[in-house]
Parts: structure tokens; C-alpha cells; sequence
């Protein structure tokens, strides 16, 4: 009866939670509805005539700019194209994903995620499939497609909790999104709005803007696959596998190997990338290569603005290839329109991406950044919070918010104006603030009920368990949740007490 009564409160707190979340508005509206808020609040605050002392230079004082007198509407009306083209991650993020896109489309990453993991020992199936999990964030959401299903029909035919193979997986692909060996989609998504919010302090933030990369975390990720490799075995092995208990269901289904033309087509675009690599060492490695920087630098040089067009180029390559020798491109018509259905399928982050540009431009126009992070540091300082309490603050914060909004890039455009400014102020680098802030952002993806794919892993679920349900799927993920999340923020927390770089010329601390 007890037992009973736990379970209709969390089921009842679960259903709030889903309750709430849906009630917020779309993240294009919230986003319109905050470039208002902006507009109002410019014009209320300018009025009052507060000022504060420009961080970088004492004798300059900063103000809020009315947005809504003759002077600001001129300014939201000529910007307003400008906005759009300008935001940050906009042109980075499309570049980037033409070549995995089409390497999606050609069925070169499917099958590379299949052939990983039906390579591997039984011993070693949990790991491969958190590990293959985690690395599946190249191809932004193939993941979620591809492994969970996948995971549970391992599982089943071993005689292990299909479920158990689902979690696993599900936790890789979205509790490890932020971790890879490879850069990503995200580091140029995230990269820019980071580079942009330090932008919005005024000359020193471009100064130091200029110097950043989006490979700003890259160091830190590459560690955190292995970490999280392991603690993800742990739970699947120790905790979720032995609490599902049996499998007692009748649904059976083969895992499917790869064909020979797969075989041959996976071959022939691993050669094509090795190939792509040492081409473009050349113009890395050689001491007067073209792509290097002033006295032959890397960290600061045409190498480092050139990240984008490079990954491009290594998914492009090997895609049209695998395409090619499968059959899937017979010609330059197939291979542009699957560079066609790509870009379609990133219609609204174009149109998430107008909204959020209007919004972050008016919040830089407005100066209402400054004035925040002005205040909002001494605030911090006031109560005494800073240092190792203020970063988990943050990053507790941050995956409370990750609850609702399931949007990595809605959240952080939101979020980034203001907090990495703050952080700033206290001394901390924006590299700092953007790795805490994509902890928390994937740690919780798995509980959240409004994360985009929580719907499809709740439907490959139902064909073990038809009583699978939002409480039911909660409950398996939300071990992994936490402990992905506790180990995680302490990685960070130590390498924060080391002082290790997170990234490229990416340091722990800011020095302003």
C-alpha cells in the first residue's frame, strides 16, 4: 500500500513536470516573446539613469540604450537582416552539417555505428554500446535511430533484459552528447554563442573573443568519453540490468549484420578519409604550411578559423564514396539532393535562429548584458559564492532549465548572455562556463519528458513492455542521470583544480 502511494506521487510529480513543460511556449516564440522583454526592458531601465563601471576601463561608465525611442526603432528595423545573418552559430552550424548530413544520408554512419558494435566480444557488448553511444553524437541525431533498438536487440539475443541494452545505449547517445573523440556539430554551435555573449562586454570581450576556437572543450570531451564509458557500464551492469530483472516478454527480433556492399562501401570510405586526413596534414604539419599561424603557431592560426570547412570536408569526402560504391549516389543529382534534404531537415533551426539573433543582438545593443553581469558578479561576491559552489550552482541550474526547454541551442543562446559574463567578472574563463553548462545539458536529456526523441525511445521500449510509460522510462534513466552527472561535475571540478586547459588555448581561468 506504501509502495503503492510512492509510486502515484512520483508518477503524479512526473506528470506536473510534463504539465509544465508543455505549457512554455515554443522556443521561436519564447525567443520573440524575450526579444520584447528586452525592448521593454532597455527603455524602463534607461529611464532610471543607472550606470555601471565599465569592467576593463574605471573612467568609463556604461548605460542601458532606450530600444524603443526614435533612435532604437530605427535600430530594430535597419538590423533586423543583419541580426539574422550575423548570429553566431547560423552559417557554422549549416556548413558543418552539409558533409555529416550527407554522410548520414549515404548510410555511411549507420552502418559505421552497426559494424562497431557487432564487432564486439560479448564481454564487452555494455561498454561498446555506451561507448558507440557517446561517439554517435558525430552524426547529431543518427544516434538516437540507430542504437537504442540496436542495444535491445543485442541484449535480447544474448538472453540479457532487452531494456537493459536500450538504456545503454539511450544514455550513451543522449547523456554523452557533450563528449566525443571527434569534434561535433555542437562545438561550433555552442562555440559561437559562447564567443558572441563574450563579445557583449564591450572591446575587451572582442579582444578576447578573437582568440577563442571552437574547439574550446575539445581536451575535456575527449577524456570525458572514457569516463563516461565506464560509469555508464557500471550502471547498466550493477544497477539498471539486475533492477529490470529477467526478461519474461515474448517479442524476439535478429540483429541484422552488415551486407558485403556495406562491407566494401565502409572500406572504401575509410580509405577515402585517411587519404582526406593526410591531405590536410599537409597543410597543417610542414613547417611553412599554409594553414599555420605567425612563426609556425597552430592555436592561433588559419588552422583554427578553418575547423569548420575541414570537418566538412572529412564527412563529404568519405560520404560520397560510401554513397557511391552502396549505390545510394549514382550521380552529382543524388548527391545534392541529399544535400537538399539535409538543409531541409535544418528548417527550424534556420527559423529558431532568426528569433534568437534578434534577441541576442538587441540584449548587446541595449548594454543590458553589461549591466547584469556588472551586478550579478558583485551579487555572487556579496553572499560569498564563488569558485567550486558557484560552478555546481551553475551547472544544477542549468540542468533544471534542461528539464523544460529540451533545446541545447535555444537554452544556451538564452543563457550564455548572461552567465558567461558573470562568470567572467568572477574570474572564470566563458570555455569554463560552456563545458558546465553542456554537463548539465546532457545529464539530464534522459529524464527529461520534452526532449525531442523521448517519444521514439519510449516506442522501441513498448515492443518489450506495452506498460512502458514516461514514470517507467524515468525511473530505468534516472541512475544514469545522476551518476553521469555527479562524476561528470567532478571531473570538472578537479581539472579545474589542476588548471589544465579544457581545450586548445582554452584556459580554466579569466584573467581580467
Amino acid at each position: 500500500m506504501e509502495g503503492k502511494k510512492k509510486q502515484g506521487l512520483f508518477q503524479r510529480s512526473l506528470d506536473r513536470i510534463e504539465y509544465v513543460g508543455n505549457k512554455l511556449p515554443h522556443p521561436v516564440t519564447l525567443f520573440i516573446i524575450l526579444a520584447f522583454i528586452v525592448l521593454i526592458t532597455s527603455a524602463i531601465v534607461s529611464s532610471t539613469g543607472v550606470s555601471v563601471q565599465h569592467p576593463g576601463n574605471a573612467e568609463e561608465q556604461i548605460t542601458v540604450k532606450n530600444l524603443l525611442n526614435a533612435e532604437g526603432i530605427a535600430y530594430i528595423f535597419t538590423s533586423m537582416v543583419d541580426n539574422f545573418i550575423n548570429f553566431a552559430p547560423l552559417g557554422v552550424v549549416l556548413v558543418t552539417m552539409l558533409g555529416i548530413g550527407l554522410a548520414e544520408r549515404t548510410g555511411l554512419i549507420s552502418a559505421g555505428l552497426r559494424a562497431f558494435v557487432l564487432s564486439l566480444p560479448k564481454s564487452l557488448i555494455t561498454a561498446g554500446l555506451v561507448f558507440a553511444g557517446i561517439m554517435s553524437s558525430v552524426a547529431t541525431d543518427a544516434g538516437y535511430v540507430v542504437l537504442p533498438p540496436l542495444g535491445a536487440v543485442l541484449f535480447a539475443a544474448l538472453g540479457r533484459h532487452p531494456l537493459a541494452g536500450l538504456a545503454a545505449a539511450f544514455a550513451g547517445v543522449s547523456a554523452g552528447f557533450s563528449a566525443n573523440l571527434v569534434p561535433t556539430a555542437l562545438e561550433p554551435l555552442l562555440g559561437e554563442m559562447t564567443m558572441a555573449a563574450v563579445a557583449t562586454i564591450g572591446a575587451e570581450g572582442e579582444a578576447y573573443a578573437e582568440t577563442m576556437n571552437i574547439l574550446m572543450n575539445y581536451y575535456f570531451t575527449v577524456v570525458s568519453v572514457f569516463l563516461l564509458t565506464i560509469v555508464g557500464t557500471f550502471v547498466t551492469e550493477k544497477i539498471v540490468e539486475p533492477r529490470l530483472g529477467a526478461y519474461t516478454g515474448s517479442y524476439k527480433e535478429e540483429a541484422t549484420g552488415l551486407s558485403k556492399i556495406e562491407k566494401k562501401g565502409l572500406r572504401y570510405a575509410g580509405l577515402s578519409l585517411l587519404i582526406s586526413v593526410i591531405a590536410a596534414s599537409l597543410l597543417i604539419v610542414p613547417e611553412n604550411a599554409p594553414l599555420r599561424g605567425e612563426d609556425g603557431a597552430i592555436i592561433i592560426s588559419p588552422f583554427m578559423s578553418s575547423l569548420v570547412p575541414i570537418i566538412f570536408i572529412l564527412f563529404f569526402i568519405p560520404g560520397v564514396v560510401y554513397g557511391i560504391v552502396t549505390k545510394n549516389v549514382k550521380n552529382d543529382k543524388d548527391v545534392a539532393n541529399h544535400l537538399s534534404e539535409t538543409m531541409g531537415s535544418m528548417g527550424m533551426f534556420i527559423i529558431l535562429s532568426f528569433a534568437a539573433g534578434q534577441f541576442v543582438a538587441y540584449f548587446t545593443e541595449s548594454n543590458l548584458g553589461m549591466l547584469i553581469g556588472v551586478y550579478g558578479a558583485e551579487f555572487l561576491n556579496t553572499i560569498s559564492l564563488n569558485g567550486i559552489p558557484l560552478l555546481i550552482v551553475f551547472i544544477i541550474i542549468a540542468g533544471i532549465i534542461n528539464i523544460f526547454i529540451g533545446s541545447a541551442t535555444a537554452k544556451w543562446a538564452m543563457m550564455a548572455p548572461i552567465f558567461v559574463p558573470i562568470m567572467m567578472k568572477l574570474g572564470y574563463s566563458p570555455e569554463l562556463t560552456q563545458m558546465a553548462y553542456r554537463i548539465a545539458d546532457s545529464s539530464t536529456n534522459i529524464i527529461s519528458p520534452l526532449m525531442t526523441y523521448f517519444a521514439l525511445i519510449i516506442a522501441y521500449a513498448q515492443k518489450y513492455d506495452k506498460k512502458m510509460g514516461i514514470g517507467t522510462l524515468i525511473s530505468t534513466m534516472f541512475p544514469y542521470s545522476i551518476f553521469f552527472f555527479i562524476i561528470w561535475t567532478l571531473m570538472l571540478v578537479v581539472w579545474m583544480l589542476l588548471g589544465i586547459d579544457l581545450g586548445p588555448g582554452s584556459p580554466i581561468y579569466y584573467d581580467n
